[in-house]
Order: structure tokens, then sequence, then C-alpha cells
């Protein structure tokens, strides 16, 4: 793997395969999407959501009509074509459990540069398709940008099939400042204010699906 940190560019084919994915979206899923006006149009932000599939970041991405920068996990980019594929719509390593030091500050750089970061705070997919508990790298990264967080959640009660309904949740802007992550945070305060953070995600999941 070897990824370019110094460029925050958002990737031409990040645009194709959003095109690609709203479409196959519509044919595989039956998709409702509540509260698309809450999600900033031009400032930068850090999107969260829980995870129940992989192509959660192909949604996300349709959806949420801006270009998103995800954080996937480092063993995902050690095959050539995966890693290319995964550079070039948006995807920056990170390596799990282990404090990134090269992920966060990579972070931070796009942030400043105006991008908007993805990040699946749970750290995998949920096997039950429920939201479980954050881990501390979100509220790390958040202490670190002093980015504004967007929640978001994917509800969905089957695990297969086409055709499945899915029902994507927008809320409210959290700004920095409420999110109350002492500058000199102990891991103990990360996990605590990523947790705060994950609240809000599901609160959004247990409204269900939208009628």
């Amino acid at each position: 793997m070897n990824f370019d940190y110094n460029n925050t560019e958002d990737r031409k084919l990040y645009n194709v395969m959003s095109h690609v994915g709203s479409g196959l979206s519509h044919i595989l899923y039956s998709v409702k999407v509540v509260g698309e006006e809450n999600i900033p149009k031009d400032e930068p932000f850090i999107l969260v959501s829980n995870h129940i599939h992989f192509v959660d970041p192909v949604l996300l991405m349709v959806k949420a009509r801006r270009s998103v920068h995800f954080m996937g996990k480092k063993e995902a980019f050690q095959n050539k074509f995966a890693a290319w594929f995964l550079t070039n719509t948006n995807t920056f390593p990170v390596a799990r459990g282990q404090g990134d030091k090269a992920a966060i500050e990579y972070a931070v750089k796009l942030i400043r540069d105006g991008r908007v970061i993805g990040i699946f705070p749970e750290g995998t997919r949920s096997k039950d398709l429920k939201p479980h508990a954050a881990k501390g790298g979100v509220a790390l990264i958040a202490r670190e940008t002093k980015a504004n967080v967007l929640p978001a959640s994917i509800y969905c009660e089957q695990a297969k099939g086409l055709r499945r309904r899915i029902t994507i949740r927008f809320g409210k802007l959290i700004p920095f400042e409420e999110l109350d992550i002492p500058e000199e945070a102990s891991a103990r305060e990360l996990r605590e204010a990523a947790e705060r953070i994950m609240q809000h995600v599901v609160a959004l999941w247990e409204e269900g699906h939208c009628e």
C-alpha cells in the first residue's frame, strides 16, 4: 500500500461511482431518505453513521450529495486493485485500534481543505443490523479537526435480498462545542464523547422506516 497522504483532492472516479451507485441503488434497493435539508452545502464536517453493509458508503455518498472522504480499514488496501479503487473513490486507510497518527493527520488536512469526512464509529459492520458501541477514534478526530458532526442512520430489517427496504436519516448538525471533548482528553473521555455522538445516530435509527 502506498497511499498519498498529501493529496486531499476529490477524486474524479468518485463522481462516476456516485452516478453508478445512484442507478444501482434504485434497482437493487427501495431507499427512502429523511433529513436531506440538514446536510451542509458548502462547509466541512464529519459524517457519522452506523454500519450494516458494505454498500453503506455508496448509499451515503449518493444521498448526501457531497463528496465524502470515507475512512476505511487498512486491511482492505492490501490488494493493489482494491487500494487503487478505494483511493480513487475518496477512501483513506486507517489501522483500527492503533491510534493511527497518519490517518488522523490526513483527516485534519481534509477538514482544513474544506472536505467532508465519513466515519463509521463502530469500527466494523453490525451482524445483527443494530447500532453498537462507538470506538473513541471518532471523538479523537473531532477534537483534532474541531469539525461539526452530522449524525446519520441506516435502517434495514433484512440482511440480504433484492429490493430491501432501507431508510437513511440525516440528523441535525452537532456543533463541535456541544460535543464537550476536553483538549487533553483521556482514552476514557474520548470513548464517552464517542458514545455521546453515537447516541444521536441511535436516536435516528430508532425512528425506523419512514412511511
